[in-house]
């Protein structure tokens, strides 16, 4: 087993030398040189002027993954959008270069070299520009083209579902998936069975559909990349609600490693995404405590479950390195068995989306209340009408 950690640890700094490693089939970042389309030259004889040149940009479109543009483009080819066309006695303007458009999947971010955020697109048929085509010849660049941008672009996805599943391994994380929707992940007795993001799809007797992200099991250390590490922490960043995944019986990586109580697991999961981004803690949090039809877990349950509704309180009990600044409030605490009790995932069916419901609401509540103060305040700047 601490092969297997080195192995994935040896996987995430890979991922810092250019080319995006891949698990499994599943491809979440890639590198691409762009550049944008010279500017074409102008005519000084009659001020012509020539035409921009094309830009590269990126669209999202539903359907297309990063795997097939790495499949489309080599990793020595450079992305070009078109040249502007040069001004001439029967065209004084000259046309615009075409642009050169790239379908990626929802929920892309484009950074720089410098890893400096270019910006993302999140919802179909949005569209962003990541090298600007050059300007056609005019007086202010002497009738000369200038030339477009060139860039190197990182490309990361981060998956856009309405719940995130996140816990150590062998949590029953795929399982609890495989009763609550469609998805069919590989489900084992032993941890990182799952080594590629997953997703699910609760469809509701209404045809309400709901998606689940079920991501591979952290281990400690996730936040600064031991493991997978934060190469699949960030796919939780897009979701609506958090939805943590322990085992009642707690959690030992190998023998090697230190056992963890189901306490222990749950204040380790709280420090992991505290320490990856804070922000975080911030989303709406269901958890789930998982195989309650093992051995004493009535008895294991009922020893734990006021601490579990109140973690602040519960921290004297844990070592102080496992301690958290800020604690996780679970909106609600489901003990289940997701592999013998069909009525269970019911139970959490019911709750998801019970809960997306509620943040919703109170999303367009502070919605409103932002739109009324601001429409307060413009009204105060502009003092009373006169009639």
């Amino acid at each position: 087993m601490v092969f297997i950690s080195k192995v994935l640890y040896a996987i995430s700094k890979r991922s810092k030398r250019g080319k995006a490693p891949q698990v499994g089939t599943f491809l979440d970042k890639l590198e691409l040189v762009v550049r944008g389309g010279a500017g074409g030259p102008g005519l000084p004889k009659f001020g012509g002027i020539g035409g921009n040149g094309g830009s590269v940009i990126i669209e999202a479109e539903e359907g297309a993954t990063l795997k097939s543009i790495r499949q489309k483009y080599s990793d020595y080819d450079k992305i070009s959008a078109s040249v502007g066309n040069p001004s001439k006695k029967a065209s004084i303007l000259g046309k615009k270069g075409d642009d050169h458009v790239i379908p990626v999947p929802k929920g892309i971010s484009a950074y720089d070299r410098q890893g400096n955020i270019i910006g993302e697109v999140n919802e179909e048929g949005e569209k962003l520009v990541i090298a600007r085509g050059g300007m056609g010849g005019c007086p202010q660049t002497g009738y000369f083209g200038m030339k477009g941008q060139i860039h190197k672009v990182r490309l990361e996805l981060k998956l856009i579902a309405d719940i995130g599943f996140v816990g150590f391994p062998n949590a029953g994380k795929s399982t609890l998936l495989r009763a609550l929707s469609n998805a069919r992940p590989k489900i084992a007795s032993y941890p990182f069975t799952t080594m590629m993001p997953n997703i699910g799809i609760i469809t509701y007797k209404d045809h309400r559909q709901i998606s689940l992200a079920d991501l591979p099991g952290l281990i400690e250390g996730a936040h600064v990349n031991i493991g997978l590490g934060h190469r699949f922490l960030r796919h939780v960043e897009r979701t609506k609600a958090l939805l943590l995944v322990v085992d009642i019986n707690g959690f030992r990586l190998s023998a090697e490693h230190l056992y963890r109580s189901c306490l222990e697991t749950v204040i380790l999961l709280n420090k992991e995404l505290e320490l990856y981004k804070e922000e975080l803690l911030d989303k709406p949090a269901i958890l789930v405590v998982n195989k309650m039809d093992s051995p004493d877990a009535a008895t294991k349950f009922n020893e734990i479950s006021d601490d579990l509704k109140n973690l602040s309180n519960a921290l004297d009990k844990v070592s102080k390195e496992l301690r958290p600044e800020r604690c996780l409030k679970f909106d609600e605490i489901l003990p289940i068995s997701a592999k013998t009790s069909p009525s269970d995932a019911e139970k959490v069916k019911h709750v998801i989306r019970k809960f997306l419901d509620i943040y919703a609401e109170e999303k367009n509540f502070e919605s409103e209340t932002e739109k009324i103060e601001e429409l307060k305040i413009k009204l105060k700047q502009r003092g009373p009408l006169l009639t």
